[in-house]
């Protein structure tokens, strides 16, 4: 089974502009995802898909792949499923650009769920939640699943509501906003409409769902630090100094 990653990097972002480019303790936000990435020993190729030249520029710069692809696209699964179209590759796990802390023991699991579970087509990750903050926090996605471990649904609002009190903080789970596909699948999902949960939630996962098509959570302990804000990098930037893996 041949596994790559693919990175969707735009340039432009409404809450934190040029994000994927800054300079994240001397190289690019994005070569770090890049590099993190990297470590894992089971990805064959590492694609950057991008509708900008800037960030293409940066990436040939340390030395990385880059597909250019549509500056219309709404979402990082359609950028992804545009870039693949010409790739041989069987498994295609969607990495974050401003995921620069990203684990590859994560990414390891999801090529291990797929070599082990043929039924398997479309998966995503999740880890505990950590605090009633992030329990009440919209930005802050929940998921809710069943006993074979696939996605129920996926929310901004606390799932399970829960009618006679509050239940352990433990017993609710985050989602990780990286997933796998099997090309087939996702060349598949790209073209379904928007659907009426995905846009009230703005969860392009939910469009799967709604669609009739399973998603199998991957339980981790990762927590993922993505930028989205000038305050997360300088979060970042403090965990760069701090953590000899990154640095």
């Amino acid at each position: 089974m041949k596994s790559i990653v693919v990175i969707p990097a735009r340039l432009e972002s409404s809450r934190l502009p040029n994000k994927v480019i800054l300079d994240l303790c001397g190289k690019p936000l994005i070569q770090r995802v890049y590099e993190r990435v990297g470590e894992s020993r089971y990805i064959d190729d590492i694609y950057v898909a991008t509708d900008s030249g800037v960030v293409a520029k940066v990436v040939e710069e340390f030395g990385g792949n880059v597909i250019m692809t549509s500056s219309k696209h709404q979402s990082g699964t359609d950028r992804i499923a545009e870039a693949v179209k010409s790739i041989d590759a069987d498994l295609i796990i969607n990495v974050q650009g401003d995921e620069p802390m990203i684990e590859s023991t994560l990414i390891n699991s999801f090529v291990e769920l797929f070599k082990n579970d043929y039924e398997v087509y479309f998966a995503s990750a999740m880890h505990k939640i950590g605090s009633k903050d992030d329990l009440n926090n919209p930005n802050v996605v929940k998921v809710i699943k069943d006993k074979q471990d696939n996605a129920i649904y996926f929310s901004r609002s606390k799932i399970p509501f829960t009618r006679d009190g509050e239940i352990e903080i433990d017993n609710y789970y985050q989602h990780i906003g990286i997933y796998a596909y099997k090309k087939p699948f996702l060349l598949e999902y790209s073209q379904l409409e928007p659907t009426f949960l995905e846009e009230s939630e703005k969860l392009e996962q939910l469009r799967a769902i709604e669609n009739g098509y399973k998603i199998r959570m991957v339980e981790s302990d990762y927590r993922s630090v993505g930028v989205d804000t000038i305050e997360d990098f300088e979060r970042v930037k403090k965990l760069c100094r701090e953590c000899k893996d990154i640095t």
